[in-house]
């Protein structure tokens, strides 16, 4: 078997991510008048897009999407890496492009030409950081099994697929299709649960994919507790350890637990001055992780690297690094790692 040219691809909603500070005061008018769930994502429609912009304060614009983070992520710390999602050939869509591939990320899916324009997600940040998503897919709904070049999945160690994109149906089957040539060619396939709400929409075809498709799971407290239908965690880590070669759950301030091979690893929070934003917290501890899994590291290192990634991120607006990753490795004395493939 020749040796993959990716460490890692990812598949996801290809979103451009505007970001602004929001007092409890508007989230709970929103949540009043449109139903907006505080701390979670909701799904809207364009003409909503375009009210809530205009109700939002002063904003940044930041190409975004979850998988798309946890790809800039691992490509900082020098991972090599590509990315399929959908883009409208609009301006928007070329400033996705451009920004993943300035990452570094192959960004190799053709741009959806007519339809809906490039989806952005609206995101609220209170002042205990804690963000609250809303989001118009809009080309990111074109994506299908079409898009999903199989030389590129092939290619790759890890085929890493977003929870969220599960929404529509020709997503479901991209991801099949994905997960399939993953498999074919000998490699990993993981996935990331998303939200607790996406998960109590999609939670049988979740089970499948978990128990059927997946080597290594990613998932929330909330989210592992909603797809096990169970108000206690220690029930629902006992569930997944069967399910999956690999599960990485975050707790937050408490930390993650790895759990693999009959093996519970808890992994410590990096401490962190002040919470900014958790937008991306949970993209780019998967980002460390997977760049430790498919450097060949322990499974603690893997969480540790997760770790350092999420303090970065939660310290400043925005789901993607400020700080080059490859940079928090200096304070792992002793840890040399090689570039993954």
């Amino acid at each position: 078997m020749s040796e993959p040219k990716y460490g890692l691809v990812a598949v996801g909603n290809a979103l451009v991510d505007v970001l602004t500070l929001a007092g409890e005061d508007f989230i709970a008018a929103q949540e009043k008048s449109h139903g907006m769930k505080r701390g979670a994502m909701s799904l809207i429609e364009e003409a909503r897009a375009t009210e809530l912009y205009a109700a939002m304060g002063p904003g940044v614009e930041v190409s975004g999407g979850s998988a798309g983070n946890t790809m800039a992520g691992f490509a900082s710390f020098g991972g090599k890496g590509a990315y399929i999602g959908k883009v409208a050939d609009d301006q928007l869509g070329a400033v996705f492009r451009h920004d993943m591939q300035a990452q570094g990320v192959d960004f190799v899916t053709p741009p959806l030409a007519g339809g809906p324009a490039t989806g952005r997600c609206l995101i609220l940040v209170t002042p205990d950081g804690q963000r609250t998503m809303n989001t118009y897919l809009g080309a990111a709904t074109e994506l299908g099994p079409q898009d999903i070049n199989p030389d590129v999945v092939a290619s790759a160690r890890i085929t890493y697929l977003e929870g969220y994109l599960y929404d529509k149906d020709q997503a479901k089957s991209a991801f099949k299709y994905a997960a399939e040539i993953a498999h074919d060619a000998g490699h990993k396939v993981a996935l990331t649960l998303s939200d607790p709400f996406c998960v109590g929409r999609h939670r049988d075809d979740f089970h499948y994919l978990v128990e059927n498709h997946v080597d290594i799971l990613f998932a929330n407290e909330e989210e592992i507790k909603a797809l096990y239908q169970t108000a206690s965690f220690d029930d629902a880590i006992a569930k997944v350890s069967g399910h999956c070669e690999v599960a990485v759950v975050t707790r937050g301030s408490k930390g993650a637990l790895v759990i693999a091979a009959g093996r519970q690893i808890a992994v410590r929070a990096e401490p962190v001055d002040r919470v900014v934003d958790t937008t991306g917290a949970g993209d780019q501890y998967a980002a460390g992780f997977l760049y430790g899994y498919v450097s060949a590291l322990p499974l603690e290192i893997c969480g540790r690297l997760g770790a350092l990634a999420a303090r970065e991120v939660i310290g400043h607006m925005g789901p993607r690094p400020e700080t080059k990753y490859a940079d928090l490795l200096k304070v792992m004395p002793g840890l040399k790692l090689t570039p993954a493939a």
